[in-house]
């Protein structure tokens, strides 16, 4: 069996998640570190493509979070370089970032999705956003959920309460993207469940129970210790962690993931288990889902990060 001796941690980028993923990558670094291996730390620019020609490591580890991160185009690079990386490959992470696609695909195997309509901002202008403003509410509601088709970090991500709140939450979205999702806001339990792949096929992590203190799990939410309490596993009946691990394990198998990935869920009064996005690169930082799940499941972090490593090396 090879050796895993030296790793490169691929984070920052150039999406506005960059600060979370260099966060997210230092503390991949130093787990590994802690386990006498050595770790390169990049950024994604001119330099690496002769890096990874002349002193080509042999793991990359992506911890890059948004647009090229986790579009696949990241991927792609690695591939034509030949070096082995932890995570999804390049198409089963372009499926996953449309986060529209991905809710159709993970719908079509029976997982509760909110319903939503997906609308470019060309239409706002050309059909007259007044009128379509109307029909959107009239459809879905007065109570909404506007976020981007893509990106993550709850960048452009805004709840609607009344109607005229909806005009400034497109707005809002549209400076991170130029199509917005609009669904119906569902209240209850939100919940992350991460799955984990060492090996021997992917395994749910324990829920993680979020309950962010102004009650929206935005930006400042996820990212500013203490602003948000964590309880893992989640406050949920055992009927209720089962279909919620189904439904990541279900988002996970059906876009084609690999090692990792985390599902963002919504458990509604009624105790139904809603899919909301998936995230291929989940962040790493000390107040992410994802490591938190990993601890709960009775699992060191930097020996996971070391398995996942060497489950890329195996593969070539």
């Amino acid at each position: 069996m090879a050796d895993l001796d030296r790793v490169l941690v691929l984070a920052g980028g150039m999406s506005p998640e960059h600060e979370v993923s260099v966060r997210s990558g230092r503390r991949v670094a130093e787990a590994l570190r802690r386990l006498d291996i050595e770790v390169q730390v990049a950024d994604v620019d001119s330099a690496l493509l002769g890096m990874l020609r002349s002193d080509p490591p042999q793991v990359v580890f992506p911890v890059l979070h948004g647009a090229a991160g986790e579009d696949g185009a990241i991927r792609e690079i690695l591939e034509l370089s030949g070096v082995p990386y932890v995570g999804a490959p390049p198409q089963a992470c372009r499926v996953a970032f449309a986060k529209p696609t991905a809710k159709a695909l993970v719908a079509e195997q029976g997982v509760a999705v909110p319903r939503g309509v997906t609308l470019p901002k060309s239409a706002f202008h050309d059909l007259g956003a007044p009128e379509l403003l109307e029909r959107i509410v009239a459809t879905l509601g007065e109570s909404l959920f506007v976020k981007p088709d893509q990106g993550g970090s709850a960048f452009g991500a805004m709840p609607v309460d009344a109607p005229e709140a909806l005009s400034a939450a497109l707005v809002s979205c549209f400076a991170y993207g130029d199509h917005a999702l609009i669904e119906e806001r569902v209240r209850g339990t939100e919940i992350a469940v991460g799955v984990l792949d060492t090996g021997d096929g992917p395994v749910a992590l324990p829920p993680v129970e979020i309950v962010p203190d102004g009650g929206v799990y935005d930006y400042a939410a996820r990212y500013t210790a203490g602003r948000t309490e964590f309880f893992c596993p989640a406050r949920l009946d055992e009927e209720t962690v089962r279909a919620a691990s189904e439904a990541a394990l279900t988002a996970h198998r059906a876009l084609g993931l690999r090692d990792l990935s985390r599902t963002d869920l919504i458990v509604d009064a009624e105790g139904v288990v809603r899919f909301l996005e998936v995230n291929v690169a989940p962040g790493m930082t000390e107040t992410s889902t994802f490591p938190m799940a990993v601890e709960a499941a009775d699992r060191d972090f930097a020996l996971t990060c070391r398995e996942l490593a060497h489950r890329a090396l195996l593969r070539g």
